[in-house]
């Protein structure tokens, strides 16, 4: 049975004078878009929201309640989630593909999604939903 051996192939680039194999922290930076973490962050805003405005929906109308019931022993809850998680998922995919190689900010991306996050924890609050619906 042989080994095989793998080698660093030799560096053409000489190491100044006094380095003594330390990466500097400029080059081991690596730039890499922000779009993909940006996509997922709003894509939680947006599934958070969806589950308030749908829950709020649920409240308001039974034919809504009626259309989300998946399961009979979990009510209408059982659409309200899988409705949006679906929403989340599918944010996701089309803003990570859409932000791939973009570089939009985090801090304006990440204030919209915490506005929707709160929006959409208002609309999973039982006196809101039932203060709406009567």
């Amino acid at each position: 049975m042989s080994r095989v051996s793998v080698s660093k192939p030799p560096s053409t680039a000489k190491a100044p004078e006094g380095d003594r194999g330390e990466v500097s922290p400029v080059a081991s930076e690596i730039a890499r878009p922000s779009g993909p973490a940006a996509a997922v962050v709003l894509a939680a805003g947006l599934g958070s929201f969806a589950l308030g405005l749908l829950s709020v929906l649920t409240a308001l109308s039974s034919s809504v309640s009626s259309v989300l019931t998946l399961s009979e022993r979990t009510g209408d809850l059982s659409g309200v989630t899988t409705a949006a998680a679906a929403v989340f998922f599918t944010a996701w995919a089309v803003l990570a593909r859409a932000w791939r190689h973009a570089d939009p900010s985090l801090i304006r991306v990440s204030a919209a999604a915490a506005v929707l996050i709160a929006l959409g924890l208002l609309g999973t609050f039982p006196p809101f939903f039932n203060l709406i619906g009567g």
